[in-house]
């Protein structure tokens, strides 16, 4: 049986930000980038209408996670638009793979994952093999 995700969207005008918290690393991009629309401390916490959809998409497209997409006139868009698949590995943090890919775990259960995709490298995420933002709290590097 697979586990349900739990995604969140916020309108703008017919264009909605996509958010998925159980992928989310919290490395802070988009509070840093615009924090006049990402409001940890706020309900909702995401209030896209402070923001044009171009400052939006330019900073749901820099999300390293894939926690972050969003659609446009029911189309799915987000930071990976290719079909080659691209690896990032941040210094201290997790391994982030671009591109659509399926993931088998170990009960053979598959799941599809688009965008960015942020897979854990210090082996203390709570969300293996997804990266829950662990590798602060015991300083990996």
């Amino acid at each position: 049986m697979t586990e349900r995700q739990i995604v969140k969207k916020y309108d703008k005008d017919g264009f909605k930000v996509v958010w998925k918290p159980k992928m989310c690393i919290h490395s802070e991009i988009c509070v840093k980038t615009l924090p006049e629309v990402y409001k940890p401390d706020q309900k909702p916490w995401i209030q896209p209408e402070n923001a044009s959809v171009a400052a939006l998409k330019n900073q749901i497209d820099r999300c390293p996670s894939g926690a972050l997409s969003y659609e446009m006139q029911g189309e799915a868009t987000g930071a990976a638009d290719s079909n080659a698949l691209k690896a990032d590995i941040i210094k201290g943090g997790p391994l982030i793979i671009k591109g659509a890919l399926e993931v088998t775990d170990s009960s053979g259960n598959i799941k599809k994952m688009e965008g960015n995709t942020a897979f854990c490298r210090c082996g203390a995420s709570s969300n293996k093999p997804l990266c829950d933002g662990s590798h602060r709290k015991i300083e990996f590097d």
